[in-house]
């Protein structure tokens, strides 16, 4: 099972900037492209940029952190996979750039070649009672898929995309400018074939040289139990297919959890009240409250003062990509009727005349017992 904090030279309390850094000086020193494209240099740029790609996501980091490898899988398999050249370079791009930032221009300058497709953003919205088991999505995307009338080449059955003219493949042009400081290269992608290299003379008549047309996708995606609103999901090569033969982005599955009316939540923690009466208090009983799925049995001791805090350990919320399960938090409070009448008022009367008032004062330290067993 891979270290990779090992991988990246890093310890493990390492702070992202620290992590960043450490990758872009591995990731320098075996890029393919700088190594003659080695195949040893190529495994290895793959195995940084996988161990950079965890760590650099704290959900990941801390699922690695907890269970290694395992964890990062969990029932969430969705979000973690090895990753191929494909991928490594692309993450490597996304994140620094081309070459000519790091090697300067005498490493061949930027890649040509046909541009990666969109990513796409798809909201998910779940009910608590989906978050507390995981459950399986189905969602009908609109996605761009490869034409095929041309197979995704964006030329006319029976021709082919030419070399470019104007940058000689290399999907970029260069400008030198002359000023009071020197001389000046600009570096920008060719304007005739937007940096791919190549230009189709004779576009396909379906996608109109585009190489890619609209279309449905129908993707299953398994939510891991316990997510959160705003946490998201990554479905690597799930998304628009490039222009005339580039990758594929990826889909972005961002949840929505819908809000439940009868708890708050704090992670995987959840709380709720629960209302009684005074005799229940007085003489303690057995009452129902609110479980996720189904109803939950909660008994009152005897002498339970209103707003007492019981903590029902397990009936809360899976721990996303991790084991264990958090806790319901259950306030209960007396429930005061608006009105009495007839033989109840008569007996609520009663009491008032035996009982009297209540203690002048609560004991010291009341207010503070009462945040901390609520957790304000």
């Amino acid at each position: 099972m891979a270290d990779f904090y090992a991988v990246l030279g890093v310890p493990r309390d390492a702070s992202e900037d620290d992590i960043k850094k450490a990758y872009r000086r591995l990731a320098t020193q075996w890029h393919p492209d700088r190594n003659g494209g080695s195949k040893e240099a190529e495994e290895k740029f793959k195995e940084i940029t996988e161990a950079y790609d965890v760590l650099r996501d704290p959900q990941k980091r801390a699922a690695f952190d907890r269970y290694g490898e395992a964890g990062l899988r969990g029932s969430g398999s969705a979000q973690y996979e090895h990753v191929d050249l494909s991928e490594a370079l692309n993450i490597f791009m996304r994140d620094f750039g081309g070459f000519g930032d790091l090697f300067g221009a005498a490493s061949g300058g930027r890649r040509s070649g046909p541009r990666a497709g969109a990513d796409i953003k798809l909201p998910l919205e779940l009910t608590l009672a989906e978050v507390a088991t995981g459950v399986e999505k189905t969602a009908v995307l609109k996605v761009l898929d490869a034409c095929d009338q041309c197979e995704g080449s964006g030329a006319e059955p029976g021709t082919k995309p030419s070399t470019c003219g104007t940058c000689g493949g290399a999907g970029e042009v260069r400008r030198a400018q002359r000023s009071f400081f020197g001389q000046f290269v600009s570096v920008a992608p060719c304007p005739t074939c937007a940096g791919e290299g190549v230009v189709v003379s004779t576009p396909c008549k379906k996608c109109r040289g585009e190489g890619r047309v609209r279309a449905e996708r129908t993707l299953k995606i398994q939510v891991p139990a316990g997510v959160a609103t705003g946490q998201y999901m990554t479905l690597r090569g799930a998304g628009n297919i490039g222009p005339r033969g580039g990758t594929r982005g990826d889909v972005l599955a961002v949840f929505e959890v819908d809000d439940d009316e009868r708890f708050d939540r704090d992670g995987e923690d959840l709380f709720c009240e629960a209302l009684v009466t005074y005799p229940q208090l007085v003489f303690g009983a057995e009452i129902t409250v609110p479980g996720i799925v189904t109803d939950l049995p909660l008994r009152v001791p005897a002498g339970t003062q209103s707003g007492t805090v019981f903590h029902m350990r397990g009936k809360g919320l899976p721990r996303v990509n991790a084991s264990g399960v958090g806790d319901l938090h259950v306030k209960v409070q007396l429930w005061t009727p608006q009105s009495v009448d007839g033989e109840e008022k008569q007996l609520v009367e009663r009491l008032a005349t035996i009982k009297g008032d209540a203690p002048p004062q609560r004991e010291k330290g009341f207010w503070s017992k009462m945040k901390e067993a609520i957790g304000a």
